[in-house]
């Protein structure tokens, strides 16, 4: 008899994502009734948000109808309407947990939650039993799906009616065994902008894993009017946006301007775009320079924008539109330094040139090393906290670039004392071109990032390896 009045109850099984559901099934005299899926509730409860796109049932007349273990590329939601089933879930996903075996048996009153990845089977204990499932894709000739043989010895799945008395397909019964299986990769990561700066970093701290795409300006248009179509986007998991307009004195010209909003905010709106109609997380590299800089304390992440220039305003912008994704990180950061030209290589050339250099003494900040900012990306996609925005720069004492070039000059074996402080507007009097204003205070308060689990590094140290590493 199926349990009537049972609490919404979430339980975690042996296999990673595979969600074991009580469900609250109100009954009387006239018959029962659930709510199969109510997303606010389930969610409340620890469901995921998966998105369910298409709604299926299944029927079998007979006791005994075994369906075999089928893993498919989408999460599906399956809950029994009428009668009984004995499921069997093996986990046929790249990793440690390859093989894992769960199985439960699900009557009106118990629902699971089977992640993409995860093979699933049934077998009918009563008859005429149905059951639904909700999935969050469509299926495709096109995608990648793994069977298993329902008689794998490996598996060893403790059939309460013995396969050679029950209802099965040949094909069921012609599937590979365990050791023969092709496990099913991840979903993708795909990561734009992969030549700059911060995708070269990504790239060392992702690896070459099949899963992992990067493309460049080349082989990924922002601008591509087909872009919805251009993959199966249901295959992705994370779309990483490490690409940008950061010219941020040429945005202040007409057409840098124009470049500007176009990679800044309509480049990023259709990835935004992609992002909520399919589901995945999209990481969106923010700037301190949507801040204007005037507030004494470091800027925490619920701190109002206030951009000063062009560029910064295409950066709020552009974090504006992420923050309409469902599954969003933004990660802000300021005063980045990675591979190829930028403040500290041309400090430690001028340091060897012997040149005394007037260097800014009034703009405050942290260093950002492209290697830390990757490993925090890394971290926020494997841990997953709460979605939103996230500080990450360098940690440690604020400095000037005037400080950090005089650390430059230090730890190259030169005399710091010819580096001489001068202001903002002093440094730029009479340079030819536009000048974009700049935040004096780019202090980034790194509270949140510390508590979702990952430590920044001291910045005085990621400069000494950095420039150890130069050499």
């Amino acid at each position: 008899m199926t349990a009537f009045g049972k609490a919404l109850t979430v339980t975690e099984t042996s296999i990673p994502g595979l969600l074991l559901v009580d469900l609250p099934v109100h009954g009387d005299s006239r018959g029962w009734f659930k709510e199969n899926w109510q997303r606010e509730k389930m969610v409340a409860a620890g469901l995921p948000d998966f998105g369910p796109v298409q709604n299926n049932v299944s029927f079998n007349d007979a006791v005994g109808t075994t369906r075999g273990i089928h893993a498919e590329p989408w999460d599906k939601w399956v809950s029994v309407a009428t009668g009984k089933i004995f499921g069997a879930w093996v986990d046929l996903r790249e990793g440690a947990t390859f093989g894992t075996v769960f199985t439960a048996e699900i009557d009106p009153s118990r629902a699971i939650l089977v992640p993409r990845g995860v093979g699933n089977s049934y077998q009918t204990l009563e008859p005429d039993t149905a059951y639904a499932y909700l999935v969050n894709d469509h299926w495709s000739p096109d995608a990648e799906y793994s069977f298993l043989n329902l008689a794998d010895e490996t598996a060893a799945i403790a059939w309460p009616i013995p396969l050679a008395d029950v209802e099965i397909s040949a094909k069921d019964l012609g599937h590979p065994r365990l050791a023969g299986v092709t496990p099913i990769r991840p979903r993708k990561i795909l990561v734009i902008g992969a030549s700059g700066q911060l995708g070269t970093a990504l790239r060392a701290e992702l690896g070459d894993a099949a899963h992992v795409e990067y493309t460049t300006r080349e082989t990924f248009d922002l601008a591509d009017t087909d872009l919805p179509s251009a993959r199966r986007w249901r295959d992705y998991g994370t779309i990483i946006n490490a690409g940008a307009y950061t010219a941020v004195d040429l945005a202040e010209t007409p057409a840098g301007r124009r470049d500007a909003w176009a990679a800044n905010v309509t480049g990023v709106a259709a990835l935004a775009r992609i992002a909520t109609e399919n589901g995945l997380t999209l990481v969106h590299v923010s700037s301190d320079y949507v801040f204007d800089g005037a507030q004494a304390e470091p800027y925490t992440e619920s701190d109002p924008v206030q951009p000063l220039g062009v560029y910064g305003q295409t950066k709020a912008a552009g974090d504006a539109v992420v923050a309409t994704v469902p599954r969003h990180y933004i990660v802000r950061t300021s005063w980045v330094i990675g591979e190829g030209k930028n403040f500290v290589r041309t400090m430690a050339s001028l340091a060897e040139r012997g040149i005394a250099p007037r260097v800014v003494g009034d703009q405050i900040g942290r260093l950002t090393f492209t290697a830390d900012l990757a490993s925090a990306i890394a971290h926020l996609l494997a841990e997953r906290p709460a979605y939103g925005v996230y500080n990450v720069t360098g940690a440690g004492e604020p400095q000037s670039w005037a400080d950090v070039a005089r650390a430059v000059y230090r730890l190259t074996g030169h005399d710091p004392s010819g580096v001489s402080d001068v202001t903002t507007a002093e440094y730029f009097a009479g340079q030819a071109g536009p000048v974009a204003p700049r935040p004096l205070n780019s202090v980034l308060d790194l509270g949140r990032i510390t508590a979702a689990g990952w430590t920044p590094r001291e910045a005085a140290l990621s400069l000494e390896a950095y420039l150890a590493a130069a050499v």
